[in-house]
């Protein structure tokens, strides 16, 4: 066979087909090592990537969810009967009764005052995945907009020079330069809006009867990848008392209907230390679904947490509270207000999962990817043939070059 020319080698290197050359050591000790690492690798992928991590599968992890929340339950605090109305916040804030003072609405038409706005504080969301549950209260009432002695303690003051040259604002409103009485025996600083300001070191009681107020969650979950659709409720028929079950870990896990002390005590937390200062809680509903199963077998599993952590002590701003005020309207015409701290619990409703279905691509990747690492390989059953000799031309010296032929095989064995 003439050598290639120079300018057509790499289009003969190109099309060349190589292959490397097979040791078989005949060894028991060698043979029994190789077989004993083939033996772990594929029980690897049997037990880890096959069974465990279910390779064969096509897995969806996008979730699309729907949540919906109910609380229920009647407390009492401070003298009166509160509802759902009183202690689930916000939109039904607007609707509280107020306390018994000559009071009439704002011409907005709000029953009892308006809820937030004018910048007066936020109350946050409810009815979907995070609501608050309040638990202790601090009321400011009958606040008018005018010029009072500021009641922190570090706006007291002998002199007006002591009240100037501070920040110009404070928790309750606008610095006027002036020192005036705020009692009989101790003066501070004067300021210029909502009066009375509020006074948040007094002690007030915690409404401990919302240990047994109860939370229903309706929770609507899709897998769009596959269609796959299901509620954490029982399904019509199915004969489940839904209104009489309570969420139990071990009785009953799936119920829906949760007492919020189970709730705070399975997230790790004391409920009175809690109600008193407010946290936040999460409930995590997680779906982690085997489609190549029945479609009853999907199933939500609920767990607990503290979300907003507890701080190393001292903590600079402990627990969850937020402000809110209701507006009405003297017979006079003035404008007043009744300023609430709420301290309260809040719950935040977490849905998690993936769903994973028999599909045949993965399955056969991870297949061929097992018995490649294990070494798998087809061989021929009939023995090679002994190596060709060297052909070389006649007169040809230590330059010759051996071909090798279609019976060289590459296979060497050695006994040990």
């Amino acid at each position: 066979m003439p050598p290639p020319r120079p300018g057509t080698r790499w289009v003969t290197d190109f099309f060349s087909y190589e292959t490397t050359k097979s040791v078989v050591v005949k060894s028991w000790v060698v043979g029994a090592v190789n077989r004993g690492v083939q033996l772990l690798i594929l029980a690897y992928f049997i037990g880890w990537v096959f069974l465990h991590e279910k390779a064969y599968q096509v897995r969806d992890t996008v979730i699309e969810s729907s949540v919906v929340t109910k609380v229920k339950g009647i407390g009492r605090y401070a003298g009166r009967v509160l509802d759902t109305a009183d202690y689930v916040t916000p939109h039904q804030v607007r609707g509280r009764r107020a306390p018994p003072l000559p009071q009439f609405p704002l011409s907005d038409g709000a029953e009892g005052g308006q809820g937030g706005g004018q910048g007066d504080g936020d109350v946050p969301p409810q009815g979907t995945s995070v609501f608050v549950v309040v638990t202790k209260q601090i009321l400011t009432e009958n606040q008018a907009q005018g010029v009072c002695p500021e009641s922190e303690a570090k706006y007291h003051c002998t002199a007006d020079r002591d009240c100037q040259g501070k920040s110009p604002t404070t928790g309750s409103g606008v610095l006027t330069g002036r020192c005036i009485p705020y009692n009989g025996t101790l003066r501070t600083c004067e300021i210029q809006g909502w009066c009375p300001p509020e006074v948040d070191t007094v002690d007030v009681p915690v409404m401990l009867e919302a240990e047994n107020f109860t939370l229903f969650i309706k929770n609507s979950i899709r897998f769009p990848l596959f269609g796959f659709e299901k509620a954490n409720l029982p399904p019509p028929g199915s004969g489940g008392e839904l209104g009489r079950c309570r969420f139990h870990p071990e009785r009953q896990p799936l119920c829906p209907i949760l007492r919020l002390g189970d709730v705070v005590r399975l997230a790790g937390q004391d409920f009175p230390t809690l109600a008193a200062t407010g946290g936040v809680l999460g409930i995590k509903i997680g779906w982690v679904c085997d489609l190549d199963h029945a479609w009853e077998h999907c199933l939500p599993h609920y767990s607990f947490t503290r979300l907003d952590g507890l701080a190393r002590s001292p903590a600079p701003a402990p627990g969850y509270n937020f402000r809110h005020a209701r507006y009405y309207r003297w017979p006079d015409g003035t404008e007043r207000r009744t300023l609430t701290k709420a301290f309260g619990i809040r719950f935040d409703v977490l849905v998690y999962g993936n769903a994973g279905k028999f599909g045949i691509v993965p399955t056969l990747i991870n297949t061929v990817a097992a018995f490649t690492s294990i070494g798998v390989v087809p061989e021929a059953g009939v023995p090679a043939p002994p190596a060709s000799p060297m052909v070389c031309p006649p007169g040809a010296l230590g330059g010759c070059s051996r071909d090798k032929q279609s019976t060289d095989s590459g296979t060497f064995s050695l006994g040990l």
